[in-house]
């Protein structure tokens, strides 16, 4: 497709496509280091304040590289787990609290780039929180660079699942939390813990951190708790004929095990007559058929549901979703309930198995993209995120829950720029400006036969529609620009798969 673009002379398509297959290149990070300028500033020059002081945990790797490193940095350290200093209370002893000093906790073996004193110190000029965190990489015994993780922006959700801050930090800390700590093996990554409680943590979006290892994720092993009792919900379900589609989901719908559930399907002008026949055969106390004549527009037809709605919470819910589990909505419902969240969105397959909505990225395709699609659930990706519940900028209408209450309070769908795309990205960032998250729940997962009931905007009218809705979101959210802040910039725009960003 690449060298169609490029044969066809539409060199920026080119550059794209061959962008995307590089990412996925074994060798794309030796491309990347090549590509980029890696010097950080060392302007703010070793021994300036703010003082920073590494704890070094000595159990495994080479200390005396580690130490070089760090006298190069000009930043002076405390071996931990040696004679002369075998625990945090003899060093909470030996460090000078006077100051405003900050800590990093490493591992002996590991590594800082050039330059990293100097961009910590700059950045704990302006900052309010006890942790700042920066991105690292791994290095092998011949020094080779390997496996980036270029990290989101401080993400609670994901770090209950995945510790991407111990090891690649500075914190600010007191005598007292070190005493507390001492004896214990795991100190490096209490002492974060710890640090948590003191505002937002701040990222800075460079590698500052050569590793020998780094944490795992640790893949959740059971859906959320539920919520005691689970609320009322409606599930709002539009369709257009495609009977066969509507009873996998409404089969669904009944093993899903949940006590209280309203079904409202909207009918979009059906004509054809087993359609016609099957909704008007279904039994009233369980479904409710509401009538939505007129052109298509997703946005005017669940707003019309949500005004009908009794129940607490709402779930969107396409026609072609078929479900595979019974505790799917429960798991969903539990995280809707949260003081800090909004919109949250299950994991999406395709009917052969891929991924399809993992969450969505904003300014992917300088617009909003599906992350991790065409994934394998079981594949490892990119640090396995695609297996983690976490917050995302945006979830799929496809399947999605939020409280009727938060639904109103942003005005529901946007009926006039997002009649059919992106109309559920706008509802998330409203929702988001309001102080509820959008979610992204692995724990739910659901079969996805994409578009299949009202198929793609091929036709020149649906292209100019299509058109206008990306212009809107462009307009409205600055999605031409705009880095997602749990994506990175050196992340490609223009892959769904989180690689490394080769394109210019």
């Amino acid at each position: 497709m690449a060298m169609w673009w490029r044969i066809r002379r539409k060199r920026l398509r080119s550059r794209g496509q061959m962008a995307r297959l590089l990412g996925t290149s074994p060798r794309a990070y030796d491309m990347w280091l090549m590509l980029r300028d890696d010097v950080i500033s060392t302007a703010n020059s070793s021994g300036e304040k703010p003082p920073i002081l590494a704890l070094i945990d000595v159990k495994a790797g080479l200390v005396e590289e580690t130490l070089e490193n760090l006298e190069a940095e000009g930043l002076p350290a405390l071996l931990i787990g040696t004679a002369d200093v075998p625990d945090l209370a003899t060093a909470a002893r030996q460090i000078d609290w006077s100051a405003a000093l900050w800590l990093m906790p490493i591992v002996a073996g590991d590594r800082l780039a050039r330059g990293a004193a100097s961009a910590y110190r700059a950045a704990i000029a302006g900052a309010k929180a006890g942790i700042i965190y920066a991105d690292d990489d791994l290095i092998s015994k011949d020094g080779r660079r390997t496996a980036p993780h270029f990290k989101p922006d401080w993400n609670s959700e994901l770090y209950q699942h995945f510790d991407y801050l111990s090891g690649a930090c500075i914190i600010w800390a007191l005598r007292n939390d070190l005493e507390a700590l001492s004896g214990t093996s795991d100190w490096p990554r209490r002492l974060v813990e710890r640090a948590l409680g003191e505002g937002t943590p701040l990222h800075i979006s460079k590698i500052l951190h050569h590793r020998q290892q780094r944490p795992r994720p640790q893949l959740p092993a059971a859906p959320a708790s539920r919520a005691n009792p689970l609320p009322s919900i409606s599930v709002v379900i539009p369709t257009r004929n495609r009977v066969d589609l509507l009873k996998t989901c409404l089969n669904g719908l009944a093993a899903t095990d949940y006590p209280d559930l309203e079904v409202i399907i909207v009918d979009n002008d059906s004509d054809d007559p087993q359609t016609l026949e099957f909704l008007a055969g279904l039994d009233p106390a369980g479904h409710r058929v509401l009538r939505h004549g007129g052109a298509f527009n997703y946005s005017a037809i669940n707003n019309r549901a949500v005004e009908e709605a009794r129940g607490r919470l709402l779930c969107l819910l396409n026609n072609d979703i078929e479900v595979i589990e019974p505790n799917w909505l429960a798991t969903m419902a539990a995280q809707a309930m949260r003081d800090d969240v909004g919109a949250v969105g299950a994991r999406l397959l395709y009917p052969d198995g891929r991924i399809q909505h993992a969450g969505v990225v904003i300014g992917m395709g300088n617009a909003a993209g599906h992350a991790h699609r065409f994934l394998q659930p079981d594949e490892e990706g990119y640090f396995q995120r695609h297996a983690l519940p976490q917050f995302v900028s945006a979830v799929t209408a496809a399947c999605l829950v939020v409280t009727r209450d938060r639904f109103n309070a942003v005005g529901g769908l946007d009926e006039r720029n997002f009649s059919v795309a992106f109309n559920d990205v706008d509802l998330c960032l409203r929702l988001n400006q309001r102080g509820w998250q959008s979610l992204y729940e692995p724990r739910a997962t659901l079969i996805h036969h994409e578009s299949v009931s009202r198929g793609f905007d091929r036709d020149p009218l649906g292209a100019a529609r299509l058109a206008g809705e990306l212009d809107a979101l462009k307009r409205l959210w600055g999605t031409g620009e705009v880095v997602d802040p749990f994506h990175h910039p050196e992340l490609s725009r223009a892959s769904e798969r989180f690689v490394v960003r080769l394109e210019a």
